[in-house]
């Protein structure tokens, strides 16, 4: 009994017992273990701390052993409510302080101060339950803070007097608070300030806006109407701008004196790009630095050419998702840097390009605007075109020189095509030569049901073509060669009714086939057996496949050749089950006897059956003619 009771205490002293620290070098990684404290027995000096997880509510110098040689201390996630007053002020070191996800808006509550923050450049109190004067406690006498994050609190207003202790600011985070006012001048007195994260909040509008120094301003996810710059003709720094998910109805009106490189202005209410709804401020845009220009999600039926007059040096332009009409570029100087434009889901009617115009866009964005009719040279326009989304149409595709008249659009003999996106575009027919001399890479024909391809839609594409897709067409039979396409590397056929695999030769380079959802029963093993040699993925789940005329596949699958992703749902059918058998299952011990129908195996034996019956009927009858005999003899 003795014994007993013995093992038991010294069970539990040793789960009492936390696992010790890790120690890498200076740096000591104590979280989540439970602690209260810091334990003993620790190095010295101590680089950096992390106590981060574990159960600390009084943090005093008791606490932390009163030790004051931490470079960087992590209490992170703890239950901290109470810190002991003066506690850093000896801690003439401490550079880096995290005190995110505590319960700090107890101390602040109390009144207590927690400085000085003597050498502390980097403070962390986001997520804390800290509201409007709070912060005040922290920051007070902060001289030498460059980085502050106030993220997940409950500040709902900015005064004059929230960092006015911290005067060497140069990053503040007030991300995800309920801000609803910033008073005049907050920030005015921060010289260094340079990035300022104000998202999701409730701030309605921006007025005089005149933070010269700042690079990045990001007030994306709250209420915004209206933001107007100050009226002064300094020079400002900012580079950075985001604005989205707000709901302005009108272009914002910035400093002219800029070198902005970045505005989204995605996800608000812009109707239009003129200035608060004036068109005589359309002049006082000047973005000579602006390199991306987000504009999605809104309701723009329009824009003017001239709205890019200003915008030499734009690089992406994103105008996706909103209600426009028409968009045109007819001179050469316009945007001829951008490099990639986005158009799509739009309503376009038309779409124009001048000759020798958007010399360097190499990716154009089209898809779900329902275009029916385009010029047939369009993008033979766009010289280094490379990337072409096309997706949602109802666009025609010209056979070889596009010199047929009518509604098509010309493929063939553009220099620098390497993507082309045609999927869903109802189109009924791919012609030959229907990319010729087009240095296509990838070729989506996906989602057009019914689709008919001639027997030299692909011709040209023999050593440029490496993704293939024709997806859910409804086809049965490839009359298109694939095995001249010596680049091919990726086929995704799924989805349609193939009854045979395309022919491929010895020469053949695919590494991934997809043949999902199909009518296949056979697969031809001269073609699996040119496949294996460069063959790394086969999907062919989903097709009528037969056990017993699929051995070679399933040789290839045993030896582990090629990876089959969706092998767990490749079933065939076997005489033997009413059910699908999973292909891994099957054995060539299976198929030795001949492939003969259950069905058939059932007759056969009835018809044998009934012939042992009769056989038997008549022997009987036999016998009994016989015994009559004998009998009428002996009488």
């Amino acid at each position: 009994m003795t014994s007993l009771a013995l093992l038991l205490l010294l069970s539990l002293c040793s789960e009492a017992t936390p696992p010790p620290c890790r120690v890498v070098h200076q740096d000591v990684l104590c979280s989540n273990l439970s602690l209260r404290a810091v334990p003993a027995d620790l190095p010295d000096p101590i680089h950096m701390l992390d106590l981060s997880r574990n159960q600390v509510e009084n943090l005093t110098q008791e606490t932390l052993l009163y030790r004051t040689d931490f470079y960087q201390l992590n209490l992170h996630g703890n239950r901290i409510h109470s810190i002991q007053l003066g506690l850093f002020k000896d801690m003439t070191q401490l550079k880096v302080l995290d005190l995110s996800r505590n319960r700090l808006n107890v101390l602040a509550h109390s009144g207590g101060n927690v400085g000085p923050l003597t050498s502390v450049e980097s403070l962390d109190l986001s997520n804390n339950g800290l509201y409007t004067g709070m912060s005040d406690y922290f920051l007070a006498d902060s001289p030498s803070l460059v980085n502050l994050s106030l993220s997940g609190n409950s500040i709902t207003k900015i005064s004059q007097r929230t960092f006015r202790g911290s005067s060497s600011l140069r990053r503040i985070n007030l991300h995800n608070n309920v801000i609803l006012e910033i008073e005049d001048g907050a920030f005015d007195f921060l010289d260094h300030l340079t990035e300022l994260d104000l998202s999701k909040n409730s701030i309605s509008c921006i007025t005089d806006f005149n933070l010269h120094g700042l690079t990045v301003l990001d007030l994306s996810r709250n209420s915004i109407e209206l933001f107007h710059s100050a009226h002064t003709g300094g020079f400002y720094r900012l580079h950075r701008l985001d604005l989205s998910q707000n709901k302005m109805a009108h272009f914002p009106l910035l400093p002219v004196n800029n070198i902005l490189e970045h505005l989204d202005l995605s996800r608000n209410q812009l109707q239009s790009v003129n200035v608060s709804g004036s068109p005589e401020k359309k002049a006082s845009l000047i973005f000579n630095h602006l390199r991306f220009l987000d504009m999605s999600y809104n309701q723009l039926r329009s824009i003017p050419e001239c709205f890019f007059y200003c915008m030499a040096s734009l690089e992406v332009l994103n105008i996706s998702h909103n209600c426009l009409g028409g968009f045109s570029v007819s001179q050469e100087g316009v945007l001829h840097r951008v490099k990639i434009i986005n158009l799509s889901f739009n309503t376009l009617q038309t779409l124009s390009f001048k000759d020798n115009s958007l010399q360097s866009l190499e990716k154009l964005f089209l898809q779900g605007n329902g275009l029916t009719t385009l010029d047939q040279q369009i993008f033979h326009r766009l010289s280094n075109i490379r990337f072409l989304q096309l997706q949602k149409n109802r666009l025609e595709i010209c056979e070889g020189k596009g010199t047929e008249s009518g509604a098509c659009v010309n493929f063939s003999s553009v220099p620098n095509l390497e993507c082309l996106y045609l999927s869903e575009n109802n189109l009924r027919k791919v012609p030959s030569n229907a990319f010729v001399n087009s240095p296509l890479k990838l070729l989506d024909l996906s989602l057009n049901s019914g689709l008919e391809m001639d027997e030299d839609s692909l011709s040209g594409l023999e050593r440029s073509l490496v993704h293939l897709r024709l997806r859910e067409n409804n086809i049965s039979h490839l009359n298109t060669d694939l095995s001249s396409l010596r680049s091919l590397r990726h086929v995704d056929l799924s989805t349609n009714q193939l009854r045979s695999l395309p022919t491929w030769n010895q020469e053949s380079s695919i590494e991934s086939l997809n043949l999902q959802n199909n009518n296949l029963v056979a697969l031809d093993y001269r073609t699996m057996v040119a496949l294996e040699r460069s063959l790394k993925t086969l999907y062919m789940g989903s097709n009528p496949l037969s056990c017993c005329r699929n051995l070679g596949f399933l040789h290839m699958v045993q030896r582990s050749a090629v990876v089959v992703p969706d092998i767990e749902t490749v079933t065939c059918v076997h005489r033997d089950h009413s059910e699908p058998v999973n292909i891994e299952k099957v054995t060539e011990e299976m198929c030795q006897g001949p492939d003969v129908p259950r069905y058939m195996v059932i007759i056969v034996v009835v018809m044998l059956l009934c012939a042992v019956v009769t056989i038997v009927l008549l022997v009987r009858t036999w016998h009994l003619r016989k015994l009559k005999r004998r009998r009428s003899f002996s009488v």
